[in-house]
């Protein structure tokens, strides 16, 4: 019997071959040539890290609770009775083209040449706060920031210029401890009812009348509270100026004053920094007990890694407002991207805030009574804090 070898033939077909060669040159081609495309796009079109986190921002987790909940209704029954279910169709058109129906902002801010620069996001509404009136902060144009072309000024008669009574000493004090530094990284941002014969919002800036006058009350008003206060009224726009900067380095620049001054003083912990809105009265104006006060916002920079700590100090004041001057505050506004500073010089203290005061209609009077308001709940956050990591209250002097 003999024994032969199995032999096992092989046939291919020279047409698969090419067939094959072909789909993965073709498979080849398209992934380069949609990666060509997509690096060729505009930067602000490009697909990026920050265009996947912007898509996930919308998925929260609520949202996927509920959408659990859609295979598995017992998730559903856990949720509050009236709780919204979301449309899947609204959620996917969301998603996918990441505009919110409810803010059309994320629409046309992709179209309008600019409108980004609107753009912020609200942490905690108050009264009448809303993404059609949020704070804006834009440049002014060039040739009202030089002096010689400054608006003439008007009604400075009615600029109070008394300071809280300091007859009464208060019953405590940080003694020769300065803990607050007032600072202004636009330190030109003025008032129109001061400025003769000037209606534009974005011309409301002047070298003399503008919102380092309210640093003047709220410093006398901190101090008047037992808090040793130091007021820089370093104007940022000279410094720019000298240096050939633009309006938008401001608070590069302002940086500087801060870290030297915060250097020099190791005690200075809470970084306030004042700004004015350029909204008009009816958006930063509340009358409280009959009397007319200039509306607070707090914006607060993202991009920081003391954005926690911040985030609670201006919470901690806006619910303090609450319940003292009820819609006095407009609540917190977070701002962050490519198209805003991000940081707003926050991230040097976890005790840091900007402050805007008001509106480019506001007068002083108004303005004073919301800085003596703040400081009154300041006052209270402030020394509620030295309690608790047991600082040494001096207690104040007697005459």
């Amino acid at each position: 019997m003999n024994n032969r070898g199995s032999s096992f033939v092989v046939t291919i077909q020279g047409t698969s071959v090419i067939k094959i060669f072909i789909l993965l040159f073709a498979l080849l081609l398209m992934i380069f040539s949609i990666s060509g495309l997509l690096t060729s796009l505009d930067p602000e079109y490009r697909f990026k890290s920050s265009s996947v986190n912007n898509v996930t921002t919308n998925i929260n987790g609520k949202l996927l609770y509920q959408l659990i909940g859609w295979e598995n209704h017992a998730f559903l029954e856990s949720l509050p009775e009236n709780e919204p279910v979301p449309k899947l169709s609204n959620t996917f058109f969301q998603v996918s083209t990441n505009v919110n129906l409810d803010d059309p902002r994320s629409l046309l801010g992709r179209e309008l040449p600019g409108f980004s620069l609107f753009d912020g996001k609200i942490l905690i509404a108050g009264e009448g706060t809303n993404y059609t009136n949020l704070p804006i902060e834009s440049a002014p144009p060039m040739e009202v920031l030089k002096i010689e072309h400054e608006a003439s000024l008007q009604n400075i008669e009615d600029i109070e210029s008394e300071g809280p009574d300091e007859s009464a000493s208060p019953p405590l004090t940080t003694g020769d401890r300065k803990m607050v530094y007032i600072y202004f990284s636009h330190t030109r941002e003025s008032f129109l009812p001061y400025l003769k014969g000037v209606t534009d919002p974005n011309k409301a800036h002047h070298s003399k009348i503008n919102v380092t006058k309210i640093g003047d009350h709220l410093k006398q008003k901190l101090e008047s509270l037992g808090i040793g206060t130091v007021l820089d009224k370093t104007d940022v726009m000279t410094n720019l100026n000298k240096k050939g900067l633009s309006y938008g380095r401001s608070y590069d620049e302002s940086r500087n004053v801060v870290e030297a001054a915060v250097s020099a003083n190791r005690d200075l912990t809470y970084l306030i920094d004042i700004h004015r809105d350029s909204r008009r009265k009816k958006d930063t104006t509340k009358e409280i007990n009959g009397k007319s006060y200039a509306k607070l916002a707090f914006v607060i920079g993202a991009e920081n890694p003391n954005y926690e700590k911040n985030l609670k100090l201006a919470n901690d004041l806006h619910q303090k407002l609450e319940e003292k001057f009820p819609g006095l505050s407009r609540g917190i506004i977070e701002k962050k991207g490519s198209h805003t500073n991000g940081k707003f010089n926050q991230d040097l203290s976890g005790n840091a805030m900007l402050v805007e005061f008001g509106g480019v209609d506001n007068t002083f009077e108004e303005l004073n009574r919301s800085a003596d308001a703040f400081a009154e709940v300041f006052s209270e956050i402030f020394w509620d804090a030295e309690s608790v990591n047991g600082e040494m209250k001096v207690p104040a002097k007697e005459y």
